[in-house]
């Protein structure tokens, strides 16, 4: 009597057999390709905005410090103890030193982020109310996109262009209207950080893409160590210093979270995506800002929020899902 053929214990279990493996074998390679790519893109996009999210307290944590130290004893002080947690982190894991070729683009990075934005928005900050500063948050995407594209050679597709300067206008019109378009020294001041912070982040972006993210501050921030120490033994003797608490958390802040911590995961997530896309992120960097001054300072916001964050929200998703090749 004939008996039909059963399939084996282990063709049922699914375990790997001769046919089995010759159709897996013929899967295409690029679905396994993009499955590996996913996960990574998801990370870089979930490190990149924690960044934004740490940068987003910068101005309002600057104002609280401001309430007890001087602006050159705030901005000296802040570089040293970033430098002293960074240093630290540095002696722990033993970190090795960067290679030759890295040491100007980490001089970059200690100019644009360690250095020159932090003394800018400060000076701003004096003058300037929180949400009129954010302008400067509002163009930065912009000019990182742009020292990026130089430094890489790519171009980002017209898409990826329209809606990041869609975006960048948005933000900036937001901002000049919250400050009643009427442009002040101040302004100088921030264009001038937009500058050379969007060239640290480039830089710094590039940087991450062979290295570790935190070791990319960290070295800059040893680098500007010399420079504000300088500044901080002047400035100190010659500023007056009340240590109230809210100054003392703002100062800890920026220098923990705005000078170092923030740049750890903001690094990482552009090292991951791309300095062109993770710098997008940032378009909505302003419309936090402004939720901090008003939630923790009491400035008076517009009705016009709840449009701008809709179109920057709308930008971001563009430019994201944008080809930059």
């Amino acid at each position: 009597m004939a008996t039909t053929e059963q399939p084996s214990a282990a063709e049922a279990a699914g375990a790997q057999t001769p046919a089995r493996a010759q159709a897996q074998a013929k899967a295409p390679a690029g679905a396994a390709a993009a499955a590996a790519a996913a996960p990574v893109g998801a990370r870089g996009t979930l490190y990149a905005a924690l960044g934004v999210l740490s940068f987003s307290f910068s101005f309002p944590g600057t104002v609280w410090a401001l309430d007890g130290f001087g602006p050159w004893s705030a901005i000296g002080v802040r570089g040293v103890l970033a430098a002293l947690i960074a240093g630290t982190a540095l002696l722990v894991t033993r970190a090795p030193l960067p290679a030759r070729g890295d040491w100007a683009a980490l001089a970059v990075v200690a100019g644009g982020c360690a250095v020159g934005f932090p003394l800018l928005t400060t000076l701003a900050l004096q003058t300037s109310s929180t949400a009129n500063s954010a302008i400067v948050i509002g163009a930065l995407p912009m000019a990182t996109a742009a020292f990026s594209a130089v430094l890489t050679r790519r171009r980002p597709s017209k898409v990826f262009w329209a809606a990041a300067l869609t975006g960048g206008a948005t933000v900036i019109a937001f901002t000049l209207t919250q400050s009643h378009g009427k442009p002040t020294v101040a302004e100088l001041y921030l264009f001038g950080a937009l500058v050379v912070c969007a060239a640290g982040y480039a830089f710094g972006g590039r940087l991450s893409a062979r290295m570790p993210g935190w070791r990319v501050i960290a070295w800059g921030v040893v680098l500007a160590a010399p420079v504000n120490i300088a500044v901080s033994a002047w400035a100190l003797p010659h500023e007056p210093v009340h240590l109230t608490a809210k100054a003392l958390v703002g100062m800890a802040y920026i220098a923990a979270v705005s000078q170092f911590g923030g740049f750890v995961v903001w690094y990482k997530g552009m090292g991951l995506i791309g300095v062109a896309r993770a710098s997008q992120l940032q378009l909505a960097q302003p419309l936090l800002t402004l939720l901090w001054a008003v939630l923790l300072m009491g400035e008076q916001i517009g009705a016009a929020v709840p449009l701008t964050a809709c179109i920057v929200l709308a930008c971001i998703v563009v430019t994201q899902r944008a080809r930059t090749s």
